[in-house]
């Protein structure tokens, strides 16, 4: 069983259109469904996804919603909620409702200015509910991710494709090493290892595994087997590599640890942080 995580679903010929991918993006501007989703990822033994928001329009909750109804291979959705709207309370209590509504990716939030007070009470009603909360952080970002957790310790903090730290075949960035060990203190936030392939600014990217060892190895050590969870990011990892390589790439990696950690890494890590719907 492999369960991606990090998918991105819309369609720019909607009369609505899209806020994302911009128009003149030649490699992301299209129809992007499940079934071209699928296409790629069942030969490469892909068995569902969690689908990450990538609109700001709250209506785009309902849109993969009423998307995943009918497709069982959609096991969760993370959307996108304005934590300081004042219809957040409403909306989150809307989507929340719908079981397959696993969590938020917080957008545009100052973390640090959230734990300092700033609509934290907001945030509590995620753990309340049961609820995780992906983060798209910068490597500074990662001692208030940190604070956050020890804020909310019950609070299930996924951080999204290694914090966004440049991946250049060498060891990584030391205040990044130090953010990720001070974020893997609390035992319930999570390490997404997506988006290697994009840090690396290489198009395409390398394929070579060792390439992507120094940077990996970091969140092993920090985190260890049971909370790194795979995801592709796809399709934005198709700026880079196709998606059979961005999934070989930790598959080498992981694989190399014992089909324990491998299992945990491709699916079991992956329930316990967004306690996804198996769908049979």
């Amino acid at each position: 069983m492999i369960i991606d995580t990090h998918t991105h679903f819309y369609d720019p010929t909607r009369p609505e259109g899209v806020p994302w991918p911009d128009p003149d993006d030649d490699v992301l501007y299209r129809p992007v469904y499940p079934e071209h989703h699928k296409a790629l990822a069942l030969p490469e033994g892909v068995t569902g996804t969690v689908v990450v928001e990538a609109s700001t329009w709250v209506e785009d909750n309902q849109w993969i919603l009423d998307l995943a109804e009918n497709e069982p291979f959609i096991v969760g959705f993370v959307g996108n909620l304005d934590i300081g709207s004042p219809d957040f309370e409403s909306n989150l209590e809307r989507y929340a409702a719908n079981p397959l509504f696993r969590g938020v990716r917080l957008r545009g939030v100052d973390i640090g200015e959230v734990v300092r007070g700033g609509n934290l009470a907001n945030i509590e009603m995620f753990a309340a509910k049961d609820l995780s909360v992906d983060l798209l952080s910068s490597p500074d970002a990662l001692p208030s991710v940190a604070a956050l957790a020890a804020k909310i310790p019950e609070l299930r903090i996924v951080i999204n494709h290694v914090a966004g730290v440049p991946i250049d075949g060498k060891a990584p960035d030391a205040a990044w090493v130090e953010g990720m060990q001070m974020a893997a203190a609390n035992p319930h936030v999570y390490c997404k290892v997506s988006g290697l392939v994009e840090s690396t600014k290489d198009k395409p990217a390398p394929t070579d595994v060792a390439y992507y060892a120094p940077t990996v190895d970091v969140l092993w050590d920090a985190f260890g087997a049971d909370r790194l969870v795979y995801g592709s990011n796809w399709p934005v990892s198709e700026r880079f590599a196709d998606y059979a390589t961005v999934q070989r790439i930790v598959s080498q990696y992981f694989n190399a640890k014992g089909v324990v950690a491998a299992e945990k890494y491709f699916w079991r890590n992956a329930t316990a942080a967004y306690k996804w719907m198996d769908r049979g």
